[in-house]
């Protein structure tokens, strides 16, 4: 076999394999490359962000404070039909001698909606989507709150009193706290004005 024909027919097949290996099989098109999927958001494993936020603010215990309780013979229990509400506005403060209260450095609670300690008395405040709750707040308020410990989210406001300034959840991400606030804006709306703080009454001293 001549070198120019052994040349000839090398060319040929590198012709072919370059040709076979840039078209499809079935159609003789040029080869496309797969085009990448979009990646599903992620909800910590949970199909939807306000089922991840539900998930999150049970395991948080939002609704030790923030959700009313009604006595049963197992004891105290959260009001389903209250929930996430706050202290109820019409309920008074606890029956306490304050002074000594807060002279001793102790801390007491009713229904575990408002606490007396030597910052004074604080109250929980309704989460809900009313008016009177949460509902004119945006993610961004939301996320304020949080993250700074200010009341409403609103910069220049007051500080969140305790126990709700010493809760870890200012720890959370950025997608954990929007999880919890998408979940907010599902549950039943109350209406339930939050009762604001009460300084410490040895204040005057």
């Amino acid at each position: 076999m001549s070198k120019s024909y052994s040349h000839s027919i090398t060319g040929l097949l590198f012709t072919a394999i370059c040709f076979t290996g840039c078209a499809d099989n079935k159609t003789g098109e040029p080869a496309t490359t797969p085009t990448a999927v979009a990646e599903k958001p992620s909800f910590g494993g949970y199909e939807t962000q306000a089922k991840w936020g539900e998930h999150l603010v049970t395991i948080a215990g939002c609704n030790d404070c923030h959700t009313p309780k009604k006595m049963t013979p197992m004891g105290p229990v959260d009001d389903s039909t209250l929930m996430l509400s706050g202290h109820p506005e019409a309920l008074p403060a606890p029956d306490v001698d304050r002074k000594a209260m807060e002279g001793k450095g102790l801390v007491v609670t009713a229904d575990f909606t408002a606490w007396i300690g030597p910052w004074g008395i604080s109250y929980s405040a309704n989460l809900t989507p009313d008016p009177s709750g949460t509902g004119s707040w945006t993610e961004d308020q939301f996320l304020y709150a949080l993250r700074n410990s200010i009341s409403k989210g609103i910069s220049g406001g007051r500080p969140l009193m305790p126990p709700m300034s010493m809760m870890p959840v200012k720890h959370m991400s950025d997608d954990e706290l929007k999880a919890i606030f998408a979940y907010l804006r599902t549950i039943k709306p109350i209406k339930n004005n939050s009762v604001q703080p009460t300084p410490p009454a040895l204040a005057s001293k």
